[in-house]
C-alpha cells in the first residue's frame, strides 16, 4: 500500500523510511482507513492485542474495542473526520486474543489532503494496564486511608464536645462562687484582693466564651446543611439590631445594602456573618472609645455585595483599628490573634468559623486591612450551591 501524505505527493523512499520507523517502535501503531479498517500495524500492536499482522489488517477496529469502549470510539472517530476534534489523547479498552482486556492509553490523529478531505488516521497505543493497577491500589489505599481518618477525626471531634461540655460546670461554679464572694465580703476585700477576684472571673469568662467557640467551629464543621434561598441582607440587618441591642454604650450604623442573596444554609451564613461583623464592631468600639470628646463616636460597618459572574462578592467594611496585612495570613487560623485582650482580641476563633462556613458554601474569605484606617472582609460565595467543599478543604 502506498500512504498519501496531506501535503505533499507520497514517495517510495517515503513510504519505507515510515514502515521502518512503525516495525522499530515498541509502541502500537496502525494506519486506518476513514471507515475503520487496519491498514497497517506494527509488531508492538500485534503483541499487545495478541494477533498476528495479518489477523489485524483488513479488518474493523471494532473486532477488537471492548464492547463497552465502542460507541465512545465510533463518537471519536466521527468527531475528528468532521473537524471538531484536532487530535485524540484517551484512555480506552480493547479486547486480547485471550478475552482480557487490555487499557491503552490512545492517540490518534486524521490526516488530510491538500483540500482538507479525510485521507486515514494514524494511532498510537501505549499499554497502560500496569499503571492503571497501580492507580486503583492507590486509590484503595487512599480510600481506606480516608475512612480511618474520617473515623479518627468523629472520635477526635466527640472527645473535644465532651471536655467541652464537662469543662462548662466547674467554670459556671467558679464565675458564681467568685460573683457571690465579691458581693458577700466586699467590705472586707482590701484594692489587691479585689483585683485578683476581678481577675478570676474574667480568665472564667474568656474561657467559657473560648469553649462556646470551640463548639461553633465543631457544629460548622459537621452540621448537615440545608440548602435553601438565602436573603443575606435580612441576615445582616438582624445581626446589626443583635449587636446594637447587646452594646447600648455605642451607637450603631449598620448599613446594608439590599437584595443580596444566595443559596445556601441560612443558620450557618447568619454565623458567619454574624462572627465578621462583631469582629468590625468589636474593633470599631476599640477605636471609638479612644476618641476625644464626651459621646463615643458611632461604630460604622457597610455590608455590601456584587456579582460577578455565577458568584457574589460580599464586603463587610469597617472603620475600626485595622490591622498590619504583613499578618494577615494568621488571621483566618484557629487561636491566632493580631490583638491581645486589651485591644479587643478574642479567642481566636471567630474567622476560623467564618472561613469554614464559607469553605463549605465553596467560598472563599479574604481582608484587607490597613492599620488605623479599618477592615474590609470580602467573602465570595457562589449565587447557586453545587454542592459542599470536603472537611479538609
Amino acid at each position: 500500500m502506498t500512504l498519501p501524505h496531506p501535503t505533499m505527493p507520497a514517495s517510495k523512499a517515503a513510504d519505507d523510511r515510515f514502515r521502518l520507523a512503525m516495525a522499530a517502535s515498541n509502541i502500537g501503531m496502525a494506519i486506518v482507513s476513514i471507515d475503520g479498517i487496519w491498514l497497517e500495524v506494527n509488531p508492538a500492536l500485534c503483541a499487545l492485542l495478541g494477533y498476528r499482522i495479518e489477523e489485524l489488517r483488513g479488518h474493523h477496529y471494532s473486532e477488537v474495542t471492548h464492547p463497552d469502549d465502542l460507541a465512545i470510539s465510533n463518537n471519536l472517530v466521527a468527531a475528528l473526520v468532521s473537524g471538531a476534534l484536532a487530535s485524540v489523547d484517551e484512555h480506552k479498552r480493547y479486547v486480547h486474543r485471550d478475552g482480557s482486556d487490555v487499557w491503552v492509553q490512545l492517540n490518534i490523529a486524521v490526516m488530510r489532503d491538500e483540500d482538507g478531505k479525510p485521507q486515514y488516521f494514524i494511532s498510537h497505543m501505549r499499554d497502560i494496564g500496569d499503571e492503571r493497577e497501580a492507580d486503583l491500589a492507590r486509590s484503595a489505599r487512599m480510600a481506606e486511608h480516608g475512612a480511618a481518618l474520617d473515623a479518627s477525626n468523629r472520635q477526635l471531634q466527640l472527645f473535644a464536645d465532651a471536655v467541652a461540655h464537662d469543662l462548662r460546670a466547674p467554670l459556671r461554679s467558679i464565675e458564681s462562687f467568685s460573683a457571690l464572694l465579691g458581693e458577700r465580703a466586699a467590705e472586707r476585700l482590701n484594692e489587691t484582693d479585689r483585683d485578683y477576684l476581678t481577675r478570676i472571673r474574667a480568665a472564667a469568662s474568656r474561657m467559657t466564651g473560648l469553649l462556646a467557640a470551640l463548639t461553633e467551629l465543631s457544629h460548622v464543621t459537621r452540621a448537615e446543611m440545608r440548602i435553601a434561598p438565602v436573603d443575606l441582607s435580612l441576615l445582616a440587618d438582624w445581626v446589626g439590631a443583635e449587636l446594637q441591642d447587646a452594646d447600648p454604650r455605642h451607637r450603631g450604623e449598620v448599613s446594608v445594602q439590599p437584595g443580596l442573596q444566595v443559596e445556601g444554609d441560612e443558620r450557618l451564613l447568619k454565623l458567619m456573618l454574624n462572627q465578621l461583623m462583631h469582629n468590625a464592631w468589636k474593633f470599631s468600639c476599640e477605636r471609638a472609645a479612644g476618641e476625644p470628646g464626651g459621646e463615643l463616636a458611632p461604630v460604622r460597618i457597610q455590608v455590601r455585595g456584587e456579582v460577578v459572574g455565577s458568584r457574589l462578592q460580599l464586603s463587610i467594611q469597617d472603620h475600626g483599628a485595622g490591622f498590619d496585612m504583613r499578618y494577615a495570613h494568621k488571621l483566618f487560623e484557629p487561636f491566632q490573634r493580631l490583638h491581645g485582650p486589651d485591644q479587643g482580641g478574642g479567642h481566636g476563633l471567630g474567622l476560623a468559623i467564618a472561613r469554614r462556613v464559607a469553605e463549605r458554601h465553596r467560598g472563599q474569605l479574604r481582608a484587607h486591612s490597613q492599620p488605623g484606617a479599618g477592615s474590609t472582609f470580602t467573602v465570595e460565595l457562589p449565587l447557586r450551591f453545587k454542592g459542599e467543599e470536603s472537611a479538609d478543604a
